[in-house]
């Protein structure tokens, strides 16, 4: 086995958009994380010219980042054609009721369900897609 030393540690996982203070403000407003210092929004009246923005967790939970692309093809998923979701993040709540707390806020932070198994006895759940068209789940954990 190698030690800790050798093995490389996940700093990050980075998003993919064409507008990236659109998709940062999504996630900081839905997880309550806070810019990277220098990453903050600009003053009012200047341009907005990030291409790459860093959201940290307050409690120590790995960052995000948002990297700015011309064009991003949406998930089909669920169908997986013609473009499979690829990669997902799982969020976690504490009850069925903090689940459909969180259902709302998603909905107005510009969010879209996809799927709804907020009735499964074993695993209550729902997987949306950000602005972007990114899947996410939140589940009772």
């Amino acid at each position: 086995m190698d030690s800790p030393e050798d093995v490389p540690r996940l700093r990050q996982t980075v998003l993919d958009t064409t507008d990236v203070r659109a998709l940062a403000e999504f996630y900081r407003l839905l997880l309550g994380y806070t810019y990277r210092h220098g990453d903050e929004a600009p003053g009012s009246g200047e341009p907005d010219t990030a291409e790459w923005l860093v959201l940290r967790a307050p409690e120590g939970s790995p960052p995000l980042a948002f990297q700015k692309v011309d064009t991003l093809p949406r998930s089909s998923w669920p169908d997986n054609e013609p473009v499979p979701q690829q990669l997902h993040l799982d969020m976690t709540v504490l009850s069925k009721k903090a689940l459909d707390e969180q259902h709302r806020r998603v909905l107005r932070l510009g969010g879209r369900m996809l799927l709804d198994r907020s009735d499964d006895d074993e695993e209550p759940l729902r997987v949306y897609a950000d602005p972007a068209g990114h899947p996410f789940c939140i589940f009772v954990g």
